[in-house]
């Protein structure tokens, strides 16, 4: 297993801060719901059964392993059992396989078009996982869960190494950002730019429509 720190920043790419975010809006960004964890759980959480506790944005995740124990923004004091589900969009410029590294303590799974690329979930100390998914050119979309078992160590990096590329780095979703005029897009369009759905939305609308039900049957 290669160790976390091999992720790095390149000359000619952003640095991007360590924490998980902050409560300005990033528009072109990943944006994190914040959910309270019952004590003693193990694996990410079935997040459509939750209600979030807070929102965050970053343009990506560079928190190297280390003691959190004065919480972060959005969740107060909070520094232990919280998960947060991160979603987005990025634009491909350079069509072809892409290899992505999350390392995690606790658990996090990346999602890409739907489809897990890393499982890295369960407790366990600073872990470091990889996985390749091939992408066309154009509007992706991006999806990663992390959580926080018990106190107090924890780390979430995310790295990305592209096509003829032979050092990962850390994601921003800056550097893939789509062309600005519409008429340099090489693949897709602009209309592929809708706000980044919510994963859950389906099962979600489901449970509360079963919720509503019992509810009104209890009436």
């Amino acid at each position: 297993m290669q160790s976390s720190q091999e992720i790095t920043t390149e000359p000619g790419h952003e640095q991007l801060e360590a924490h998980f975010g902050t409560t300005v809006v990033i528009p072109s960004g990943l944006k994190g719901l914040i959910y309270l964890l019952q004590p003693g759980t193990l694996w990410l959480p079935k997040f459509e059964k939750l209600e979030p506790v807070g929102t965050i944005y970053t343009n990506g995740l560079n928190i190297p392993t280390r003691d959190f124990t004065e919480g972060f923004p959005g969740v107060t004091n909070r520094f232990e059992w919280f998960a947060i589900d991160y979603t987005g969009r990025f634009y491909v410029q350079n069509p072809g396989k892409y290899r992505f590294a999350l390392v995690s303590d606790d658990g996090s799974k990346l999602y890409i078009d739907g489809r897990v690329v890393v499982d890295n979930d369960g407790v366990h100390a600073p872990v470091r996982e990889e996985g390749t998914v091939k992408l066309a050119g154009g509007i992706h979309s991006i999806r990663l869960s992390y959580f926080q078992g018990p106190r107090t160590a924890l780390a979430l990096m995310l790295g990305v190494l592209g096509p003829g590329e032979n050092q990962f780095r850390f994601f921003n979703t800056n550097e893939f950002k789509p062309p600005a005029n519409p008429e340099d897009w090489k693949y897709g369009s602009p209309h592929d730019l809708k706000a980044a759905p919510e994963p859950n939305a389906g099962r979600k609308k489901l449970h509360d429509a079963v919720k509503e039900d019992k509810k009104n049957r209890g009436n």
